[in-house]
């Protein structure tokens, strides 16, 4: 063979450290649903993944790190989106657009995140893991408000109050779309679970638009009983609107 034929050779050092990560995490999940958490072993799943054991802890410290592979990047994620902000932005909505960042997470690998989500109620030791992750989470988000709110006298506790109630909302809006097997609106379920949050501890009102061209509607939501008459109804109606355009 010529030495240009050589050159010419494409460079193959096995498979690329993306792949073999993939490779040893859909390795560990075949195994988990066939034979169970506790029932499965490091041997077996770098034996199926088709390396060693020592490629195996270059990426995971653990077994159970193998179950929540994308946590790492994704606190990571949110710590600098936490860390961009100008300082000048709602704080409360600052950190629930930060957590929509770890919902989306889940969200982008649907059929991965209901199995792990089922997988991890059957596993004690995995809750365990879970919650330990979520405390990362909560952690994270309470050190930015607690900069942010260093200026007031209850600056650590509304920190670590909102920080506790954006990751409750959040978990919410999570289980909500897991149990549905994915196939419910994550995006309206996490939506609903902030504004709640923001309406409840935001020291800031609501932006509104200016009257007149390009404003947004307004949106009135009338529960009422279905026996009751509709001139209750309307009225009804009336009076919210007439609460909502009120100076």
């Amino acid at each position: 063979m010529s030495e240009k034929e050589e050159q010419d050779l494409p460079m193959n050092d096995g498979p690329s450290k993306p792949a073999m990560r993939e490779a040893l995490v859909a390795a560990a999940f075949e195994l988990f649903l066939e034979r169970g958490f506790e029932q499965t072993t490091i041997d077996d799943i770098v034996s199926l993944a088709g390396v060693g054991r020592r490629s195996f802890f270059r990426y995971f410290p653990a077994k159970e790190d193998v179950v929540f592979p994308d946590h790492e990047r994704s606190l990571a994620e949110m710590t600098e989106f936490l860390e961009s902000g100008s300082g000048e932005e709602d704080p409360v909505k600052h950190a629930c657009d930060a957590a929509r960042l770890v919902l989306r997470m889940y969200a982008e690998q649907p059929s991965f995140s209901v199995q792990r989500y089922r997988l991890t109620r059957k596993v004690p030791g995995l809750r365990a893991y879970e919650l330990s992750v979520v405390w990362r989470y909560e952690h994270t988000l309470a050190a930015y408000l607690r900069g942010r709110y260093a200026d007031r006298a209850d600056g650590p506790l509304r920190a670590d109050v909102i920080a506790a109630a954006v990751v409750a909302a959040h978990n919410h809006a999570l289980r909500t779309w897991l149990r549905s097997g994915g196939e419910s609106d994550w995006v309206a379920e996490v939506d609903a679970a902030m504004a709640f949050v923001t309406s409840t501890w935001s020291d800031r009102p609501a932006d509104s638009a200016p009257d007149g061209e390009g404003a947004a509607d307004d949106v009135v939501v009338l529960v009422a009983s279905r026996r009751a008459p509709l001139w209750r109804m309307v009225q009804g109606i009336e009076s919210a609107i007439g609460e909502t355009r009120r100076p």
